[in-house]
């Protein structure tokens, strides 16, 4: 994932999506223009982009597949050190005007408030492209935890914190933040194992209750 150069990005995460969403809220985008506009950046903005309509209690039906499913290979891809890529199909994707800046505008406030604790610390943590990489599979796991379709409170909101604070503590060199991300990573799988272990036990009362009756 991109860690930000502060000389040849000056701007911080959230003028980054506020520049973009002026320069787009004209006329229809593509993935593949804000590719090209975002250039090493723009992948890691768009795992932070993809996550945010996720971070809420409230589950999203229909849209953690798709997008956990983007996430997942982006971030696998960085954490193989191989070049970022997406499907040539999904690059394609038409983003409305209406939609995509109220998208960035949203994005842009809560990354905001995210920016006031957010600050390079725990430098250790992002030493090496071996770490980057590190943290880049776990955001991939994280992804893989999002999409997968579980209408249950806060499935969606512990795997999405996971992503952004991963994704925007690399970019920020913040190793606390990248900490927290592995914490919700670790609490999001948890919670799902849970489900499923208590989701066996009622099948199994479910089934020993059928089984008496017939």
């Amino acid at each position: 994932m991109h860690i930000r150069n502060i000389v040849t990005h000056p701007n911080n995460l959230s003028a980054e999506l506020h520049g973009l969403a002026e320069q787009f809220k004209q006329h229809a985008v593509t993935v593949e223009e804000v590719i090209r506009v975002l250039q090493e950046r723009a992948y890691t903005l768009l795992i932070i982009l993809f996550a945010l309509p996720f971070c809420s209690p409230v589950t999203l039906p229909g849209l953690s597949t798709p997008l956990g499913l983007m996430i997942a290979i982006m971030a696998g891809r960085f954490a193989l050190g191989l070049p970022p890529w997406l499907p040539q199909k999904l690059r394609r994707t038409v983003l409305p005007p209406r939609f995509f800046r109220r998208l960035l505008e949203g994005a842009s406030r809560l990354i905001g408030q995210l920016e006031r604790v957010l600050r390079p610390r725990l430098l250790a943590m992002t030493a090496t492209p071996r770490l980057v990489r590190l943290h880049a599979f776990m955001v991939c796991l994280a992804a893989v935890t999002l999409l997968i379709p579980a209408p249950i409170p806060f499935s969606n909101t512990l795997p999405a914190l996971g992503i952004l604070l991963g994704a925007a503590g690399v970019m920020e060199r913040d190793g606390l933040a990248i900490l927290g991300s592995y914490f919700f990573t670790t609490i999001g799988i948890a919670y799902f194992v849970l489900i499923a272990l208590m989701g066996g036990r009622a099948w199994d009362h479910v089934r020993d209750w059928l089984a008496g009756i017939f």
